[in-house]
């Protein structure tokens, strides 16, 4: 890496409050060819430390770029400056995690700054992002919910959701494993040869 070449940034949104459980092995499986590349720097932000205020759309984010609530304005600066954004989370009742759903409706300001305030694009960086989702059941409802939310959410934010690895049917064992593993190890190395 020359003088001037800035390291790549790659942030995580860690959402389960199991941090040695389904969603951390899938997670880690797929930073592992990430470990060692000195080109990137990985930053994880547990979405449970964060504690997000819900939305409570005061509408201050429509009149002035930001949030009335600083709890996520850490997120925002390290969000603005990654090139890959992964989101590693379980599906609870077909959706995320309460946190991160508050931190999701919390991108209400990405929305107003579009729309009220006209920043086209409100974060001017752009990213792809990564969707690893752990899920006790088999149905793919858990993952039409969140990979909309997701889309939503992305759409104002310069971001592209371009992979998306499951485990599903952690309820019944570790059968899918393996393979959810290796999904998300073969995705990490393609996202890896090709940003």
């Amino acid at each position: 890496m020359g003088f001037f070449e800035s390291k790549k940034r790659l942030l995580v949104l860690f959402c389960s409050p199991n941090g040695h459980g389904h969603t951390r092995m899938l997670l880690d499986s797929f930073l592992e060819g990430f470990k060692g590349k000195k080109e990137w720097e990985i930053k994880e932000i547990d979405v449970y430390d964060l504690h997000p205020n819900p939305c409570i759309a005061c509408g201050a984010c429509a009149k002035k770029e930001g949030c009335k609530f600083s709890d996520l304005d850490g997120f925002d600066k390290e969000l603005r400056k990654s090139d890959l954004l992964v989101v590693a989370s379980p599906v609870y009742n077909a959706s995320f995690p309460a946190p991160m759903k508050a931190l999701l409706d919390r991108t209400q300001r990405y929305f107003e700054a579009r729309f009220s305030l006209n920043k086209k694009p409100p974060i001017k960086k752009r990213r792809e992002a990564v969707l690893l989702l752990s899920m006790g059941s088999e149905e793919d409802f858990g993952v039409e919910v969140t990979t909309y939310q997701l889309k939503r959410s992305f759409s104002v934010m310069n971001t592209q959701l371009t992979g998306c690895v499951v485990w599903d049917a952690t309820d019944l064992g570790r059968e899918k494993q393996v393979q959810a593993q290796k999904k998300a190890g073969s995705l990490g190395l393609e996202i890896l040869s090709r940003l």
